[in-house]
């Protein structure tokens, strides 16, 4: 059901506009002898009539959300979209026309464009928060910020709680702030980006580089600590500290050695001081 020569592009909306107000409206019976040919014999050429003649209705529609700062062309190309399911969907014997049935699939795929493209981080997932989210605009227009009484009207509208009325108002009142901040900024809020004060210090190639090289120092320190234990330390060590999983006990180690758990206590303490002196850098 494409339709390319009516399509909206940068630069030719106007055009596209005044071209799709040209497009006859179809009688009744027109819209559902088309109607009939595309639902009983997939006629094609029926399906792209139905869509044309109804194209007004969703630049008509599309106008209505001029106000959430996106451009007038991507709303209406959605809401294009929204129509050719609604005519592919259409049933002539219901007795609706098609423009009343199409206007639910229209704004859905509006609304859907909105809710993805409004902010960078997504304000509204549930359904209840998408009815929330386009009640609440259409309200704060009229009222601006709301008080109680109103929050709980709206809320028991939609069935939902006061306190998500609210969250929802508080994200309607924020706003995207750049990471690096733009170009056009004055020195004031250039001083207030993200990126002056949010540093990973990860990203900072010398001291990652330091990092490794420390910690390939300690490994090495360590060997060589190891191998100047006795075997007995040595095993104690690496059975209290250094072996996967589940550690060994001071009782297990007493029992495999037949001393004292005090004594391996005491091995152990022994161990690590000298494995301490011998990687406290010089």
């Amino acid at each position: 059901m494409k339709n390319t020569q009516l399509t909206p592009s940068l630069g030719s909306l106007e055009h596209y506009i005044h071209a799709v107000s040209r497009v006859p409206v179809l009688s009744l019976e027109e819209e559902q002898e088309l109607a009939r040919r595309l639902r009983e014999d997939g006629d094609i050429e029926a399906a792209r009539r139905l869509v044309l003649s109804h194209l007004r209705f969703v630049v008509y529609i599309a106008r209505g959300y001029s106000g959430y700062g996106l451009p007038q062309g991507d709303l209406i190309q959605e809401g294009n979209l929204g129509l050719m399911k609604a005519v592919k969907r259409f049933d002539p014997t219901r007795g609706v026309r098609l423009v009343s049935f199409a206007v639910h699939w229209i704004r859905a795929e509006i609304h859907e464009f909105i809710l993805r493209n409004w902010r960078i981080v997504k304000v509204a997932t549930t359904k209840a928060q998408r009815k929330l989210f386009f009640k609440l605009r259409s309200s704060k227009k009229r009222l601006g910020w709301m008080n109680q009484q109103e929050v709980n009207e709206v809320a028991d509208a939609l069935g939902v709680k006061p306190e998500e009325v609210l969250e929802m108002e508080r994200r309607l009142g924020a706003v995207d702030a750049s990471f690096d901040g733009c170009p056009e900024e004055n020195d004031a809020a250039r001083h207030r980006q993200p990126a002056l004060y949010l540093k990973d210090p990860q990203a900072d190639p010398e001291a990652s580089l330091e990092a490794v090289e420390t910690a390939a120092q300690q490994q090495q320190a360590l060997a060589q600590g190891l191998a100047r234990l006795d075997e007995r330390s040595r095993d104690i060590i690496q059975r209290r500290w250094l072996q996967e999983g589940e550690k060994s006990t001071l009782h297990e180690l007493a029992r495999h050695y037949q001393v004292s758990a005090e004594r391996i206590r005491q091995i152990e303490c022994a161990a690590l001081k000298t494995l301490r002196n011998g990687m406290v850098p010089a």
